[in-house]
Parts: structure tokens; sequence; C-alpha cells
């Protein structure tokens, strides 16, 4: 296929190419991917400033979307991508594989500093989801800030940059400069920008951007991030189902509530915060939950019936449902017996949903997260469990609200049982995407300005038109002769 760009990805490829460290936080659905592909193509093959690039990714984006994203677009054919993936023989086979890029999972970042050691041969890093490393404790973070030294260009992709907090900003925009920007250490920014918000005497269980604080962040890091909101896509039809709660539900609902504890012969249902609290109510809100022994109690059965008729009023529309536990799956595979429903496991399940051979696709958000063109399956998403992840949240309606989506809407049906936690979530998650749109907004790319001649964004860009009958590089040599 042709690329034609528009020209916000003509705009963040050249942001990549000026750019040694670079945060593109761009809306699910904007194509970040071949934004990137096309920027890491020039940088190998025309300037020849990088010769090995690694991308990290969760695995499902590693197992499937680079390598689709090479082989869909022309101008990227010359491309060779190596996954290292599967069992450790697997991988070192991988790395030793003749390719440009090579693509590896993040829970296997930590074993690849490791393995190679001083001798780290990628001087470029692409991370795909880059707020996956936004704990600064976390072994993945660590091995990265390793090598970062050895490393000449670094991109980072993601769409939720601030899932719960401004805190969670510093390790991202750290692998981007060094610390530039907002400081060497975690400890440093988190005195310089906060100072304690909930506190028992001398622990501190939360902290608060101190006035201005969120400003100044926001403009110290303007100069390598830039946001793109989604633009052309259909919009999301909300729905809400309210389910009752069954009476004898209800009493054993109302007690774990009330007393944390709900008692069984052989294993008792407990909650010992109040945010496990929240999780066991909202499995009991679906129909289930774990005792102490994990293993499974079922409470009702009211949103599997539910589901049951949206599906029929959906009639032979294919459906993607989200669930949140294992035993959500479980039940609703039980349920749904001798119907074409399926889970979401590899590829093939992903060509089979874009084909129109599945009517029901059953996926966990976590596993549909990052990437994944799901769109030409269907339009309608019934979230079964509601997560408190804002990130999951938004990643799983972009699955299907992404570029290709034909019909005028994606219908995002959410089955909430009255008066359980279900009712609390949707405005938690509301809440949350206040500060998530302030950052967004705060480093939104102005491309206005540069398509009317105003002052570019960032050092030589100049406006290029979207002619494609200019060869295969065609679409970029306006920038690439500023260059020169």
């Amino acid at each position: 296929m042709q690329y034609v760009p528009y020209p916000y990805q003509e705009f963040a490829t050249q942001y990549i190419l000026e750019k040694p460290g670079v945060g593109l936080f761009f809306d699910m659905g904007m194509r970040k991917t071949v934004c990137t592909l096309t920027a890491v193509e020039e940088l190998l093959y025309d300037r020849f400033e990088v010769s090995r690039v690694l991308v990290i990714g969760p695995l499902r984006v590693a197992q499937d979307v680079w390598i689709r994203e090479v082989r869909k677009w022309d101008h990227l054919q010359q491309l060779r991508v190596s996954r290292v993936l599967g069992s450790r023989k697997e991988r070192i086979a991988a790395l030793k594989a003749p390719a440009d890029i090579w693509v590896i999972n993040r829970e296997n970042v930590e074993w690849l500093v490791n393995y190679y050691g001083k001798a780290w041969p990628f001087d470029m890093v692409v991370i795909d989801e880059l707020s996956s490393f936004r704990n600064p404790s976390a072994r993945r973070f660590k091995a990265l800030r390793k090598i970062r030294p050895l490393v000449k260009r670094w991109v980072g992709l993601t769409g939720t940059p601030r899932p719960k907090s401004l805190l969670d900003l510093w390790a991202q925009v750290y692998l981007l400069d060094g610390g530039e920007r907002l400081g060497k250490t975690y400890t440093g920014y988190r005195e310089r920008y906060f100072e304690p918000d909930q506190r028992n005497r001398t622990t501190i269980f939360s902290w608060k951007p101190k006035t201005g604080a969120e400003e100044a962040i926001y403009k110290m890091i303007s100069g390598i991030c830039i946001s793109m909101p989604a633009t052309g896509l259909p919009p999301i039809e909300p729905r809400i189902v309210k389910i009752p709660l069954p009476p004898e539900a209800r009493q054993r609902y109302n007690q774990l509530e009330r007393d944390m504890l709900l008692p069984y012969v052989d294993g008792d249902v407990v909650a010992f915060t109040a945010a496990s609290l929240g999780t066991k109510l909202l499995q009991m809100a679906n129909g289930a939950v774990y005792d102490e022994h994990k293993q499974v109690r079922e409470i009702h059965d009211a949103k599997l019936k539910a589901l049951e008729e949206v599906l029929e009023e959906f009639g032979e529309w294919p459906v993607m449902v989200f669930y949140a536990y294992q035993h959500d799956r479980d039940r609703i595979l039980r349920h749904f017996q001798g119907k074409r429903i399926r889970t979401l496991d590899d590829s093939k399940d992903i060509d089979d949903w874009n084909t129109g051979k599945i009517s029901i696709l059953l996926a966990h958000p976590a596993s549909t997260g990052h990437g994944l063109n799901l769109q030409e399956g269907g339009h309608v998403i019934i979230w079964f469990g509601l997560t408190q992840d804002l990130e999951l949240y938004q990643q799983g309606n972009g699955r299907l609200r992404r570029p290709g989506q034909e019909h005028d809407c994606v219908i995002v049906v959410h089955l909430v049982v009255e008066g359980t936690h279900d009712e609390d979530v949707l405005p938690i998650l509301g809440g949350k995407a206040k500060g998530q749109d302030a950052l967004l907004t705060a480093v939104k790319a102005r491309i206005e300005r540069v398509q009317k001649g105003g002052p570019p964004l960032c050092g030589s860009m100049e406006p290029a038109g979207r002619d494609v009958d200019r060869g295969k590089r065609g679409w970029r040599q306006s920038a690439k002769n500023k260059a020169r």
C-alpha cells in the first residue's frame, strides 16, 4: 500500500529525525507506528545515522503490530524485522538474525540488557508503550537506565502518558532525555514539584503538585514531547445498561462491603484493604469472586443474562466483549457455549475477526491494549467487567476507533449493576481523564501553524504537500532539501 501521510504524520516523522529523544503522545489510531517506521527507514538508509534499532513493546504488539506495519506500506518493504520472542534459545537466534529492527516484549528487557552487558549493540530504541515504563522502581526501567548512555536516539510512543499522576512522567521523560528536563532523580523531581497530600504523621500516602507545578512541568517537556488528538475518527457512542442485583446476591454484596468478609465453610472471601475491597466488589458485581484460596465463588448470573440480551439486540453485528477477571472469561465461555465466540489469543484470531469469521470476540483489555488494528471486524464494544485503569479503558476502546473504521460511530456498552461499585468506576475514569487531557493539550503539536506558514515547532521542518507522484520518498523531499 502506498503511504500518503497527513501533515501531522509528516510533522511527527520530521520531529523524530531532528531530535535525539522524542515522545509522541498521540491518541489511539493516529498511526504512531508508521510515523516512527518512516523516520527509522530514513535514518537507516538515507542518513546512515543509526544501524540497529530496538523496539520494545507489549507482547502482543511485539508479536504482531510492527511486522504487520512494515509489510503493509510500500516505502518500508526493505526493512527487515526480527522478533526476539519465545524461549532463551529462540531469542538468541533472533538477535543473531540479519535485520534492521529487532522487536522484543518489555518483560524481556532486563534479560536483554544483561545478555549484552557493556557490548550493547542498539543505537536507537523505540518504546511502545512508553507509559509502561512509568515506574522508576521497576526492573525494566532500571535496566534501560543502565544502557541509556549507549543509545543515540530514543522514541517513546503512548496515548496515555499520565494515567494516574504527574509523578508518572519522570521515568518516561528520563528515558528520552537522561534527566535534562525533569532532573536526574525521581526523588529530586518529587521534592521540586510536589508536596505531601495524604499522610499519617511521618508516613506519606500520596503527593500533590505544588502551585504552578503542573504548568512548569508541561513547559519543561514541551520541547521533546508532542501530542495530537484523534481527528477524522468516528465518535464513541456510550451506552449504559443498568442491571438490578438479585436479592440474595445483594445481601452477600452488602455483607462484604460492610464487614470486608464473606464467610464460607472452606474458604472466606476477605478484603484486607480499601483497594482490595473495591476489587472484590467489582468481581461480585460481575457475578463471581475469588476467595482466600483463589477458588471461584459464584454469586449471581445477572450480568451474563444482560450480556445475552444485549448481544441479541445487536443481532448479526460482530461484538467485542471485554472481561476483567479469568472467572468472567470462563463463565462467559460456558454460558455461550456453541455460539461463534472466541478468545483473542494470537494473530489468526485477529485475522479471523477482521475478516468477519468471529461473531463474539472475547478479550481482556490488557491483551488488546496497544497498537492492534481490530477496526475492520466490527464497531461494537461491550464492557462486561469495568476496569479502573484509564489506560486500559482508553486503549481498549481505541482498538475499534481507528482509521479504517467504516461505521459512523463506535458503540461502547457498559454493563453496570445498580447500587454496586460499578456505578463508581465510570465517573472515576472521567475524572482521571481531565488531568490526562491537560497534559496532552499542553504539548499539543500546532500543525495548523505549520500549514499556514507560521513558525514550526521544530528546527528545519517545512510544510510539505501530499503529492504521491514524486516517487517513493517524494512526500518528504521539502524537509530533506532543507536539511541539506
